[in-house]
């Protein structure tokens, strides 16, 4: 079975010197059929097993579509940030020494509700119908945009939940550029203030460059707008115009955008205003939407 254009791509990481035979296990379900099947791809001589059937496409927030990283590695083998980085490094998801460094200061347990295993590659849970994205997709997101966490710059974390990804932005914008992140669940923003005092970046919120605040991230955080770097942790329908105008021109934009069928689209305001869209693979994240329909589960 030759796997479409869009689902090839969506598995991007290139395979290790040595031939490794994985297995993609999904959570058991009854009457479910397993098929056997090759993948042929450039650069993953793999072959794998994959379920028929889906899991709650829902528990696959900040996953490259259909791939959870069970196939590089076990929950159980990754203790240590740094182990987990190195691993990301290994399979060609991190590139960029930069970014690199920036997770491994900023401790991913620190993010991660307890009963979790925090360095396991694959999204989590954080309550209220919510999840922290996988590794693997924050470290993606921090690449198209590090061009753009320069020192000095703005970034704005649309859906920042546990706050991880608004601590990295941190970093990397440092104590002269502005960190924001906006969640609409004010119990997740509390917590979130929590962890990140506990982390690398907890200087940079004493001192007011990394802010997160309660607000509908639809309508983006126009106080400190406009934005060099701009992500959404959740899928819109379309693109919000708001985020569109507080995107500065050069700045760029990273979003997954769709319902069922979702791309990262990765979006660059030109200087005369002008915008360049381009899709960088097929993801699933849960919907961006109001604070209720959160809540609902809607």
């Amino acid at each position: 079975m030759r796997l479409s254009p869009a689902f090839a791509y969506g598995c991007r990481y290139r395979a290790p010197p040595l031939k490794h035979l994985l297995t993609f296990t999904h959570p058991p379900r009854r009457h479910l059929h397993h098929r056997r099947l090759t993948v042929s791809a450039p650069l993953l001589p793999t072959t794998l097993s994959l379920s028929s059937q889906l899991p709650n496409p829902n528990f696959f927030t900040g996953n490259s579509l259909f791939f959870r990283m069970e196939r590089f590695w076990s929950g159980s083998s990754i203790n240590k940030n740094k182990a987990m980085v190195e691993h990301l490094k290994t399979y060609g998801v991190i590139t960029s020494k930069k970014v690199a460094e920036v997770l491994e200061s900023i401790d991913r347990a620190l993010f991660v509700p307890d009963g979790n295993a925090p360095y396991y590659d694959s999204p989590m849970p954080i309550g209220y119908n919510a999840t922290i994205s996988a590794p693997h997709m924050h470290a993606t997101c921090l690449q198209l945009l590090e061009e753009n966490l320069q020192p000095g710059m703005h970034a704005l974390d649309v859906g920042s939940g546990t706050g991880y990804l608004t601590a990295c932005f941190a970093l990397m914008v440092g104590s002269q550029g502005r960190a924001v992140g906006v969640e609409h669940i004010p119990e997740l923003v509390s917590s979130s203030i929590q962890n990140i005092q506990k982390s690398a970046a907890a200087s940079l919120l004493k001192e007011g460059s990394l802010s997160v605040h309660v607000g509908d991230g639809r309508l983006g955080w126009p106080e400190h707008a406009p934005y060099d770097a701009i992500h959404v942790g959740a899928a819109a329908p379309e693109i919000p115009q708001a985020l569109i105008d507080q995107l500065k021109p050069g700045g760029r934009l990273v979003i997954p955008v769709g319902s069922v069928f979702q791309d990262l689209k990765v979006i660059d305001k030109n200087m005369d205003g002008s915008l360049s869209v381009r899709s960088e693979t097929s993801v699933r994240y849960v919907p961006l939407t109001s604070r209720d329909a959160q809540l609902r589960g809607a």
